[in-house]
């Protein structure tokens, strides 16, 4: 049998991870699943279907990762699990690939799945609620249409989830006692220190500015209106392909080699 990888133990190590501690895996689920469908029908209900959407699919998916990334190694929360999690008789490769599967894998499959449940059926109740011979009933129709999981907002969800849920994980090997909080302060710091820094930048350079969006754009003041500087599209490419694929796959390793250094 493959010491890095073989189906069958990895089979057995993904099934043990699963049910031995099912309130932190199956019940979070559970509970964001629940959370996604109460946040789309406040917000449907007080701003709209294109709110609901949004709001719901951005909180779903990054909350529900970033939690079940923050637990998905807590068995070093003590000395004895941390032992017994490493005694496995599984490789460090299986171990990592295991918490990647749930997270990355099963989690979004199981929330796009239910997301597009909920919103096709809100979205239907909404159409059949609509009068065919009323003057407006197309535009009303056309308004309101299911929400695109290859769309602006989806694509910065999956790159949010990617990247959070991949410095979750370095986190929670680090940080063996409250590591969501820690490493959710952390995050917010940076993401912070990220916006401040920009807005200074911007400033150094525009007069009127407004708000800048860290690496994408500034909004600056003109006379009664706004207008909008953005990166060059070449440079843009750069930045989006270094938020949405290098970054995260630099994060993920850096969990495989820190989990391999609990080993020792």
């Amino acid at each position: 049998m493959n010491d890095t990888f073989a189906v069958t133990r990895f089979g057995w190590l993904f099934k043990k991870t699963l049910l031995e501690k099912p309130a932190q895996f199956i019940g979070l689920t559970i509970v964001f699943l629940v959370f996604s469908l109460f946040v789309y029908s406040f917000c449907k209900f007080t701003a709209g279907f294109m709110v609901a959407q949004n709001a719901t699919f951005l909180l779903g998916l990054v909350g529900g990762g970033c939690f079940l990334a923050s637990f998905v190694y807590g068995n070093f929360n003590t000395n004895a699990n941390g032992s017994s999690f490493l005694t496995l008789p599984s490789s460090q490769f299986e171990k990592w690939l295991c918490g990647v599967v749930i997270i990355g894998v099963l989690y979004v499959a199981i929330f796009l799945i239910f997301f597009r449940v909920i919103d096709a059926t809100f979205i239907s109740i909404y159409h059949n609620s609509l009068d065919p011979k009323g003057p407006y009933y197309r535009e009303l129709y056309d308004a309101v249409q299911q929400f695109p999981y290859d769309g602006f907002i989806a694509s910065r969800s999956y790159m949010i989830t990617a990247n959070f849920a991949g410095a979750m994980l370095i986190g929670t090997l680090y940080f063996n006692k409250a590591a969501f909080i820690k490493v959710a302060l952390i995050l917010c710091v940076l993401c912070l220190g990220g916006f401040v820094f920009n807005l200074l930048l911007a400033n150094l350079f525009f007069k009127d500015v407004d708000s800048a969006f860290p690496y994408y754009l500034v909004w600056i003041n003109v006379k009664t209106g706004r207008g909008k500087l953005e990166l060059p599209s070449n440079m843009l490419e750069i930045v989006n392909i270094m938020f949405q694929f290098i970054i995260p796959v630099i994060l993920w390793v850096l969990a495989y080699v820190r989990l391999r250094e609990k080993e020792f």
